[in-house]
């Protein structure tokens, strides 16, 4: 018989411990081990990790090829306007004058950056509206110590519907870019701007310039180069110039072309109609208190409105029939003033039709006026034929025809042709 606390009881005793101590050995190895490997804890991918890689990056490969970038979606380009301003040679330093935009609404401010190993300098940031100075802060990068930026806030956050906008100026010296060969200048820089001016120091004359442009004398005879960079990518300009004793007359009969910021839209609609809607956005520097809508000499819209793009506000048409004055708010009294204007309205007339000879196809014929003129399709329309040099787009699933027109000539007839899908 075995009775409690005999032997049997004994031995599971015995067992039970021996158990616990293996328990706790193992417990005390793993512990060691853990402490002597390093502590890895699973984490969730990043959004980097998760994020498809994008199919049009732009650029090149390592080997050189290029990359494709992705299809064009914005109606127009050129938007911002930079003039630099050669001071003498000796000095290494160049002026500029630079026209950003802001369309996100609700901005408060505009970002300017100083490229690296050039030294800004005497600053002036303005309101074009009002003409006023702005105040602003020239801040070095946390990142580059060689690099700057002016953030100048802007008079009033974007409205829906407006475009904020300065005035900037700035002096640069950059001794590798602006140099001397013997008593001729040398200026090289990579421009990624749209549209540009560059003018030499007065007493001096080119020797040359490797990039097609509008070449005009100022009103204090200094020597003008205009220009505008349809892709906006990097465009390196190298212009060599030596002085002269040649005395230069203004040319009042050659306007800068790129200076003027005019861009017109033709938002068609169905081809059966005829009826065009027409948005043109321009700056006027011309001094009071009226805006001349000229365009209306060339678009007999009809619901036309003007907006000062600076509040979004409506403004007051001339009480004449043609409408073609606006009343500013501000009136232009300065050089550092400007009102920048947004006109809207309707254009019906046999330029916009059905093509007679082609059954199933759409006809644009139409003088066009300016730089920037863009032809938005109905949807469901694809071009077939464009009679000037443009680039296709698509906004919002319709195809767009945009032209930039870098002939001195004002006026140019454009033919664009579309089938329906």
């Amino acid at each position: 018989m075995t009775t409690s606390g005999g032997p049997s009881t004994r031995s599971t005793r015995s067992l039970k411990s021996l158990r616990s101590v293996s328990v706790m050995a193992a417990a005390a190895i793993a512990v060691a081990g853990l402490a002597a490997a390093p502590l890895v804890i699973a984490q969730a991918p990043t959004p980097a990790q998760t994020q498809k890689p994008n199919p049009f990056p732009g650029g090149t490969n390592p080997d050189g090829s290029l990359r494709p970038t992705p299809p064009v979606t914005r109606l127009f380009t050129q938007d911002a306007y930079t003039e630099y301003a050669l001071l003498e040679p000796d000095s290494q330093a160049f002026r500029i004058r630079f026209l950003p935009e802001e369309t996100r609404a609700g901005a408060t401010e505009i970002v300017n950056a100083t490229r690296g190993g050039s030294a800004g300098s005497d600053i002036e940031v303005f309101d074009p509206r009002s003409g006023q100075p702005i105040k602003f802060t020239y801040e070095q990068s946390p990142q580059n110590p060689d690099d700057h930026a002016i953030r100048a806030p802007l008079p009033i956050p974007v409205p829906e519907g407006g475009i904020g906008r300065v005035l900037i100026l700035k002096t640069y010296k950059d001794p590798r870019t602006y140099m001397k060969n013997g008593e001729d200048l040398v200026w090289v820089r990579s421009l990624a701007g749209y549209r540009l001016g560059v003018l030499l120091p007065k007493g001096f004359a080119f020797i040359s310039s490797n990039v097609a442009a509008q070449l005009s004398t100022a009103a204090d005879g200094r020597l003008k180069l205009a220009f505008a960079n349809p892709s906006g990518q990097s465009n390196p300009v190298t212009i060599h110039a030596r002085k002269t004793t040649a005395t230069f007359a203004p040319t009042s009969d050659t306007p800068d072309v790129f200076f003027d910021d005019v861009k017109t839209l033709y938002d068609l609609g169905a081809p059966e109609t005829g009826s065009i809607r027409v948005e043109q956005t321009y700056t006027d520097y011309r001094k009071g208190d009226s805006a001349k809508l000229d365009s209306l000499a060339y678009l007999a819209l009809t619901d036309v409105a003007v907006t000062d793009l600076d509040t979004a506000k409506k403004l007051t048409l001339s009480a004449a029939k043609t409408a073609k004055t606006a009343k500013l708010e501000v009136p232009i009294v300065s050089e550092t003033q400007s009102a920048h204007l947004r006109i809207t309205g309707t254009l019906g007339d046999k330029s916009y039709r059905l093509d007679p000879k082609d059954a199933g196809a759409l006809v644009f014929d139409r003088a066009l006026h300016g730089l920037r003129n863009t032809v938005l399709l109905p949807e469901g329309w694809d071009v077939s034929a464009v009679s000037q040099s443009a680039t296709v787009g698509t906004y919002q699933g319709r195809q767009f025809v945009a032209l930039i027109n870098l002939n001195a000539e004002n006026t140019y007839r454009v033919v664009i042709r579309a089938r329906k899908r």
